[in-house]
């Protein structure tokens, strides 16, 4: 079956949301420079790129990232495919989505999965992200894992009240995918975070089979 490579690549040109470390990559021993093997050192913040959001990052409750659990990052998920002309995610765009019974895990795509294809660089505050009313429509749903095609899945200037709502139901949140690629429909999930200690997040190498 097929492969899809979700992952963002963490490269110094990639966007960053606005504050954030930027991403430094430096080599730091050169074969070419007599050394005996080739390292480098990588810097940048724990949410750049492909990443997941433990609840410490907005309930401050210290349930840090190693403690997220295994079994909701990986398994069946459901890809869903909104319109280009969604300005955002709301209770009622979810529900005229009309999701598949038994949905637990959904990656959503959007027009925002574009700027990765078209290689846009600059961070966009105008992507399309999850509403308050979208966050409880998923919690009331019964989702235990909810991704996105930017870098959050709240609207800029206003990451709070989704954020909260969602992790507080102890849904987890998967943000910066690059979904352009991958149809709509069912797909196997496996996604893998950093297993740093006491961090607020971590990035991720998310791939689905299917």
């Amino acid at each position: 079956m097929p492969i899809y490579d979700i992952t963002l690549t963490i490269s110094p040109t990639m966007p960053v949301w606005p504050g954030d470390p930027t991403v430094e990559l430096t080599q730091t021993a050169s074969i070419d420079q007599g050394a005996n093997a080739n390292v480098s050192q990588l810097n940048f913040g724990l949410h750049t790129g492909t990443h997941v959001d433990a609840p410490h990052h907005f309930l401050n409750d210290h349930r840090t990232v190693e403690s997220l659990p295994l079994d909701v990052l990986t398994g069946r998920c459901y890809v869903l495919r909104l319109d280009d002309n969604l300005a955002a995610i709301t209770a009622d765009a979810l529900e005229a989505a009309q999701l598949p019974e038994g949905v637990s895990r959904l990656l959503l795509r959007t027009r925002n999965s574009d700027l990765w294809t078209k290689g846009v660089t600059r961070f966009q505050t105008a992507f399309v992200a999850v509403t308050l009313d979208g966050a409880e429509w998923l919690v009331r749903r019964g989702i235990k894992l909810v991704g996105v095609d930017y870098l959050s899945v709240a609207p800029y200037k206003n990451s709070r009240p989704t954020h909260v709502a969602l992790l507080q139901a102890g849904v987890v949140i998967l943000e910066g995918l690059d979904l352009s690629q991958v149809a709509q429909g069912f797909y196997d999930l496996y996604c893998l975070p950093l297993k740093v200690a006491n961090s607020d997040g971590a990035p991720a190498r998310t791939i689905l089979v299917g």
